[in-house]
């Protein structure tokens, strides 16, 4: 595997003095945190669907209106160091979770190989299984359950 050039400095930084770019830099590209989730207060419960926000490049897993995404969808969520601890329901492979709870990041993460295409070259990426919301409606996002997290936790 090439090794990056960069010097591993989210193993030296903390999250909250990265530059925006260093932090930016952390996410993978998996495309997790862009697939609707469902939430039963009442249980409380989050269901994870395999519903993909529409901006959701499925190719590229990347968001084709990154730079205005909380304008166009006004729940997007936003990924910072002061908030990721509450976002428990990011993937434990995320790099923002990771470095935020004191991890090193995935050997198949971009930063470790040099290779912006590693995540997808290692699969783990939603690019082979997710469907874009533009294809489902709202009413049947149920029927695409993936996973079950108990909230709080």
């Amino acid at each position: 595997m090439k090794h990056s050039t960069q010097t591993g400095f989210w193993k030296d930084v903390a999250p909250k003095e990265m530059t925006s770019q260093q932090w930016e830099s952390l996410c993978d590209g998996c495309g997790r945190c862009c697939l609707q989730k469902l939430i039963d207060d009442d249980v409380p419960l989050m269901y994870h669907t395999s519903v993909a926000c529409r901006y959701l490049d499925l190719k590229s897993c990347k968001c084709s209106v990154y730079e205005t995404r909380q304008d166009k969808v006004s729940d997007c969520t936003l990924v910072t160091p002061e908030a990721v601890e509450e976002y428990n329901w990011l993937p434990e492979t995320c790099g923002y979770r990771r470095v935020a709870a004191g991890k090193d990041l995935p050997d198949w993460h971009p930063l470790v190989t040099g290779d912006p295409k590693s995540t997808v070259k290692a699969g783990m990426t939603v690019r082979k299984w997710a469907i874009s919301e533009d294809k489902v409606p709202e009413t049947r996002w149920g029927e695409h359950i993936i996973e079950i997290q108990q909230l709080g936790e």
